[in-house]
């Protein structure tokens, strides 16, 4: 019905422009009409309408499996990507982590630092007043030495000017009797 009705569209058109009898094959139009018809024709003979809804089908079934493809890579990527946020998320925790323990180490680094600082400044110290200690009894030793020199000195000068040799004579029987009754 609608094929019959689009025909007689077509072929009232021509006939209103038409001067003269339109059936007639001196009536350009009429030609014209009858040309358009019988290519029409052939087209559909051949199947040319079979043909062009066949390759419109493929051309749709093949945009239809494209747009299939790209949602599932746009998916595929979606997921990747979801994967890589949660890769990079959990490296930079760990990268958190790490820094975190690297500043705990070197707070513990500088504390032991102090100590082994303060413990070596000890150390340093009471070798110090050792070394202090040793000088000052080197300087009280050599002190007494002289001291006792000086007085064995002078008393030997005193002694040799006051003692005669009866008197040294009867201090060495002395000394010697002395020992003597130590050592027995």
């Amino acid at each position: 019905m609608k094929k019959l009705a689009l025909m007689l569209a077509v072929v009232a058109s021509p006939a209103a422009a038409a001067s003269g009898p339109f059936l007639s094959l001196e009536n350009t139009n009429y030609v014209v009409l009858l040309s358009f018809l019988l290519f029409l024709a052939i087209l559909v003979y051949f199947g040319v309408p079979g043909m062009l809804t066949s390759q419109l089908d493929k051309r749709a079934e093949g945009i239809k499996a494209e747009l299939d493809e790209a949602r599932a890579l746009r998916e595929e990527a979606q997921t990747l990507l979801a994967s890589y946020e949660r890769k990079q998320a959990e490296v930079q925790g760990q990268a958190d982590r790490i820094v975190a323990h690297a500043r705990d180490e070197a707070k513990i680094a500088a504390e032991e630092a102090k100590k082994d600082l303060a413990a070596s400044i000890e150390r340093r110290l009471a070798a110090a007043e050792g070394q202090i200690a040793s000088a000052e009894d080197a300087a009280i030793r050599e002190v007494r030495d002289t001291a006792a020199k000086v007085a064995v000195e002078a008393a030997r000068e005193v002694v040799a000017k006051k003692l005669t040799a009866t008197d040294g004579n009867k201090l060495i029987d002395e000394a010697i009797v002395e020992v003597g009754a130590k050592l027995h």
